[in-house]
């Protein structure tokens, strides 16, 4: 059709929505090309040619930074990691999300990551004394383990069910008290001052009557027990007792107790809970208060008991409820230290903060949530042990106090665990005397059996691995993985370096032998491009020297932007009043030259995309005008404006 006195009658165009950047309509004339419906015939010459060529994309060469995001699509990018004493938990290792970032992990097993710049194999495990005691009926634990040193040794005072025993850390077991089942009641609980151990049953021979003995830390289960008091009219169904603040604290039934380490007397309760199935399950204290735990039901409180200073002892007060925990999420262990309460429930480990003045507390999240309940607590130096299981094996994760990751959340990560049995739950944890070797336990069952596990003193673990955080460079631009380099050293022990996919999938990209120096190693696998990709290395201790295994102290990755190259196609385009179309069929009209250029420059202005067609090669898809450069060729007479020309417009593809 001719154009009237308007070209842009008829024509389907839309300035600015890309969404109704439609093709052109056209019927009789035979067009070449249609920048958003608005037609034109190619004016093709040597001056103007018809081009394509790949569009410029590099920015910079190399992007170390720790947010590369789109903002550099070329060359490098870069990602490295110099640390992993920022614990376990993070999805993505993407550095902008704060500085903590930085020195975090996915996932980890048998990997000591505490040293800042380097992991190393944690110790191995030995399985030693077995235990008798199930998981109780109300949920807690039979077994207890508490550090001790006596005559010399280093070791824990195990509490399991109607046994205590004494066990060092070479695994020397010593009977410190025997009950016999069914003709004694068991131990409900235990406690020491460090010379001599408390503990609390019914009494001797089934009578049915509460009874608190005593005994040396040095006798055996030969010497007999010191009976410090009975109670006739309460028979014992649940316990809990702790040495604390020079006294003996005891929660029997739904009552609390306290007494000297010398009383011949049971005391009168200092409290009594209102519901008779309440459980106390642990007790702690801090420089204000006294602290008892428990839970009634899946209702659990943390309940406060102030000190005053009235008499030659200091004395029990009223109690208040400090904390109550969600409802559904059981308490089972407290432990104050460095200012802070651990608090272990059956959702994983919280950690509250204790006032100085009036022992008020106040918890934050779950710092990490375990598959099992957090029966125990062990401290050393800045670190907590938490008995929580390693993947459903034995063992334990160790949380860093003095690295508060967010408000009252800190640093964790797995740590010495015994491999090979699974679906086992830990049940208390405590270091071996005055040495740092953990030792930790798990419950009897008839499938399994039930152990006491200790922490060599130097023999490492055979193996270890640490995962990364899923890297994507803060983009969810795909990306192509090219090289990773591991620094470290393997003069000692084997290192292996997978790949994990998008599909979760994983790929072993590289196995280095002891003493090989290890290069940069291709990401061979996942093939092709990925969005994210993380990275699993796997340090094996030596194979002639068991003390000695690999040193891994970081890695660094070079990835390449996976973005579709665009291209620069330039149309040169006829543009005057009057034109000829391949069939000399004659358009146009004074002044279509200048509405045409109107409209075009109009369309680049809007800035949106744009559908281009060439009708010469049914070439049809979004793009961006790049530019439009308009050389004026036709001079003016009496009759015509004259105004006409080429029009060179530069298109970048989508």
């Amino acid at each position: 059709m001719a154009y009237g006195s308007d070209i842009t009658e008829g024509l389907p165009y839309s300035l600015s929505n890309a969404a109704n950047a439609v093709g052109y309509a056209g019927n009789s004339e035979s067009y070449d090309v249609a920048i958003n419906a608005l037609p034109f015939f190619l004016f093709t010459n040597d001056e103007a040619p018809y081009r394509r060529q790949t569009a410029q994309y590099r920015k910079q060469q190399i992007d170390q930074s720790t947010e590369p995001g789109e903002q550099s699509i070329t060359g490098w990018w870069v990602r490295a990691q110099s640390s992993f004493h920022g614990g376990d938990g993070i999805s993505f290792y993407d550095p902008s999300a704060g500085e903590s970032v930085s020195y975090r992990f996915a996932d980890s097993k048998g990997i000591n990551v505490w040293n800042k710049g380097e992991a190393t194999l944690l110790k191995s495990c030995t399985e030693g004394h077995n235990t008798t005691g199930p998981i109780n009926t109300n949920a807690r634990s039979e077994q207890f383990a508490r550090s001790i040193t006596w005559s010399g040794n280093n070791g824990v005072l195990l509490h399991d069910e109607y046994d205590v025993d004494k066990i060092t850390n070479t695994g020397t077991v010593t009977h410190f008290i025997d009950y016999n089942t069914g003709t004694d009641d068991k131990v409900y609980s235990i406690c020491d001052d460090g010379t001599t151990a408390y503990w609390v049953t019914n009494d001797i021979g089934g009578s049915g009557k509460l009874r608190v003995y005593k005994k040396a830390l040095t006798e055996d289960s030969t010497v007999a027990n010191t009976s410090m008091f009975t109670s006739p009219s309460i028979v014992l169904t649940n316990a809990v007792m702790e040495f604390v603040k020079e006294r003996i604290v005891m929660c029997a039934n739904n009552s609390v107790y306290e007494f000297s380490t010398s009383a011949t007397t049971m005391p009168s309760p200092l409290y009594t809970h209102s519901s008779a199935t309440h459980t106390y399950t642990s007790i702690t204290a801090s420089g204000a208060a006294i602290y008892v735990a428990g839970y009634n039901g899946i209702q659990s409180t943390i309940t406060k008991f102030t000190l005053s200073t009235a008499g030659v002892m200091p004395t029990l007060t009223s109690s208040v409820v400090a904390a109550e925990l969600p409802v559904g999420e059981i308490v089972h262990k407290i432990f104050y230290y460095l200012g802070y309460m651990l608090i272990g429930t059956s959702k994983g480990i919280r950690a509250a903060v204790v006032s100085d003045t009036d022992g008020s507390i106040q918890y934050g999240p779950l710092i990490v949530e375990t598959t099992q309940p957090c029966y125990d607590f062990a401290a050393r130096d800045k670190f907590v042990w938490c008995a929580t299981g390693v993947g459903g094996e034995p063992g334990v994760i160790r949380i860093d106090l003095g690295n508060e990751i967010e408000t009252l959340r800190f640093a964790y990560a797995n740590d010495v665990y015994y491999p090979g049995v699974s679906n086992k739950v830990t049940t208390s944890c405590a270091f071996a005397g005055s040495t740092n070797q953990i030792m930790f336990t798990t419950p009897y069952s008839s499938a399994t059996g039930g152990y006491v596990y200790t922490e060599h003193a130097t023999i490492l673990a055979s193996t270890g691995y640490i995962t990364t955080g899923k890297i994507r460079y803060a983009t969810l631009e795909d990306k192509i993985f090219k090289v990773l380099k591991f620094i470290g050293r393997n003069n000692y022990g084997t290192v292996s370096i997978n790949t994990i996919g998008q599909d979760d999938a994983e790929y072993t990209i590289g196995t280095f032998p002891e003493g090989i120096d290890i290069q940069e190693t291709s990401v061979s696998y996942p093939s092709g491009s990925q969005q994210y990709i993380s990275f699993k290395f796997i340090l094996n201790r030596s194979s002639t020297v068991n003390t000695q295994g690999p040193i891994f102290r970081g890695y660094q990755l070079k990835s390449l932007p996976a973005v579709p190259r665009q291209r620069l196609i330039q149309y040169p385009l006829a543009c005057f009043d009057r034109e000829l179309d391949s069939f000399g069929v004659q358009v146009g009209h004074e002044g279509a030259a200048y509405e045409k250029l109107t409209l075009l420059e109009n369309i680049e202005s809007a800035g949106d995309t744009i559908r281009i067609e060439d009708f010469r090669n049914e070439e049809s898809y979004l793009g961006l005008i790049e530019e439009i450069q308009f050389i004026n060729r036709t001079p003016s007479d009496k009759r015509f404006s004259g105004f006409g020309g080429i029009l060179l417009v530069t298109i970048r593809t989508l």
